[in-house]
């Protein structure tokens, strides 16, 4: 018999007062005869695993077709037990609890690895045992109750939350390092009446009608997600920013952190609430409306940003602030480019306004500018009046498009870091790693976690929910991590191939094949081609 063209035989092994059989294949490989395992026969007498072994080796006359090797069933393999390797070789079992033996840690193990190979509903997850083997590696054997291997698993790792996220802050932030903090939103669909998470908010997602929660997440200076919190979806950003500092330093015991967040999460009320406090330093950026008022002020002139290097100034107020100025001259020539694309469309649409010979009134008249510079939001750059004749006079005030086309494409980082523990370089390099969070919130909402639609319609069952779902991201991570060569070297070639979904599901392709040769049943394992092992080698796992 063969498998993958490679000869399969029997080696047959005492078991107690029985015998128990090894499937290997055999292949030869630079000269070197190599022995692979691809499956087991479990204890049985002596007599029938050597009328196993012969067949095998083609040395019996079989009766009829249905004594020779058949395969009754085969299911996905390789995914999912790479994945519980992973898991349990970063220590994420232990993490959730310490006795990772516990059924219920199995379960949200195979919750956490069935988001990232299939995501869809828990429900869907349950119904996979019979195409599968994930549930089996983790413990359940033939069809999952759902309820039990789901939800009420579901309610104990939510008890654990606080605590899984204090190891994961312990194991992933020390004192003085970056934490990186932002947030999104993601919305639901169909009536939560009696839920304080699903309200009306401001929509990242552009869905209006549609209620929403609001998702905090924390992650390091690397992007690995150690913390996450659901808020009600008319939370504010800027609001959840000093609370979230205290339980760092407070709860999870990270005295010293340097907390960085974009414009919207620092506002300059916020730093005014956290500045000062003990062992806490702050990254952030300027909006635009700080950075002209600086500039009224004189701290800056605008001829200091430098599309080459940055630029620092000091606060001469005495804040301790470090203000980094920075140029992205493509930024620049876009923003010149959108905004020479309105202004033509304010004009044309003004001039359609004044040249109509309509009769027409001045209250009318307005209404159809304001509807224009609502449209084009290039009010602030448009002066105009209505005549006694009721005809509208307009012209744009160049003074002020020539000042903001000045500002394009510039940006200001600031921070109360101490020059002598982070340059001006290192602290832009450190605003610049939200990109990270940016990239974890791309990765839960879209194709590979899916974080909606959410089928949960309890409060504890969607927090649970969003926390499965940040475990499944820190469980991928550091997958990504572990296979960035892949990517690396598909930079350098012509033909880019290598994608998230593509190398799960090459992994996916190892199948565990359930088997029958002369009456017996045994499991045999395909053997992983060279692109898989080549997967499985940069993962560090074998399978």
């Amino acid at each position: 018999m063969r498998l993958n063209n490679k000869k399969v035989h029997l080696e047959i092994q005492p078991s107690g007062k029985r015998f128990r059989g090894v499937l290997r294949t055999t292949s030869r490989e630079n000269g070197k005869v190599i022995h692979q395992t691809c499956g087991h026969i479990p204890p049985r007498d002596y007599d029938t695993l050597k009328l196993v072994q012969a067949a095998l080796q083609g040395n019996v006359v079989l009766k009829s077709s249905d004594d020779a090797m058949k395969i009754i069933e085969s299911k996905e393999y390789g995914a999912s037990a790479a994945f519980l390797q992973l898991a349990k070789n970063i220590g994420l079992d232990k993490i959730i609890y310490s006795r990772p033996s516990e059924q219920w840690v199995k379960d949200c193990l195979a919750m956490i690895i069935g988001r990232i190979i299939y995501s869809g509903s828990k429900l869907a997850l349950s119904q996979i045992w019979s195409d599968s083997v994930l549930w089996e590696l983790n413990n359940v054997s033939g069809q999952v109750d759902v309820d039990k291997h789901c939800y009420a698993s579901m309610d104990k790792l939510l008890e654990r939350q606080e605590n899984i996220q204090k190891k994961l802050i312990n194991k992933h932030l020390t004192n003085g390092s970056l934490v990186l903090y932002d947030i999104t939103s993601s919305y639901f669909e169909g009536e939560y009446e009696n839920s304080l998470i699903a309200a009306f908010g401001y929509s990242r997602d552009s869905k209006r009608g549609h209620e929403q929660m609001v998702i905090g997440l924390v992650c390091n200076e690397k992007g690995c997600p150690v913390s996450v919190e659901v808020f009600s979806g008319n939370t504010q950003d800027a609001s959840t920013v000093p609370k979230k500092i205290d339980e760092i330093q407070k709860k999870y015991g990270v005295k010293n952190i340097v907390f960085v967040g974009d414009r919207g999460m620092v506002t300059s009320s916020n730093y005014e609430k956290v500045k000062g406090l003990d062992g806490l330093n702050i990254i952030s950026a300027l909006t635009h409306r700080e950075i002209v008022k600086l500039k009224e002020r004189e701290i800056i002139q605008l001829d200091l940003f430098d599309k080459k290097k940055i630029v620092e100034i000091q606060d001469t107020e005495g804040s301790g602030k470090r203000y980094c100025l920075c140029k992205n001259p493509n930024v620049a020539a876009k923003s010149t480019e959108t905004r020479k694309a309105l202004l033509n469309k304010t004009k044309e649409q003004l001039e359609k306004i004044a040249n109509s010979n309509r009769k027409t009134t001045a209250e009318k008249i307005g209404a159809r500018v304001g509807k224009v510079l609502l449209k084009t939001k290039m009010g602030k750059f448009v002066k105009w009046k209505t005549t006694k004749q009721n005809k509208l006079e307009w012209s744009f005030d160049e003074e002020k498009i020539y000042s903001e086309e000045l500002l394009d494409g510039c940006y200001i980082i600031y921070s109360d870091v101490p020059a002598e523990k982070m340059s001006a370089e290192e602290i832009v390099s450190s605003y610049k790693k939200l990109r990270f969070v940016e990239r974890a919130f791309m990765n839960l909402k879209t194709v590979m976690l899916e974080i909606r639609p959410v089928y949960h319609k309890t409060d504890e069952r969607i927090k649970c929910h969003v926390f499965l779902c940040m475990l499944a991201y820190y469980l991928e991570w550091h997958f990504l991590e572990l296979v960035k060569p892949l990517f690396e070297k598909d930079k350098k070639g012509k033909n880019r191939r290598w994608t998230k979904r593509f190398i799960i599901e090459r992994l996916k392709s190892i199948r565990q094949n359930k088997c029958r040769i002369c009456g017996v049943e045994t499991k045999i394992t395909t053997e992983a081609n060279r692109e898989q092992k080549e997967i499985l080698k940069l993962m560090q796992i074998s399978i």
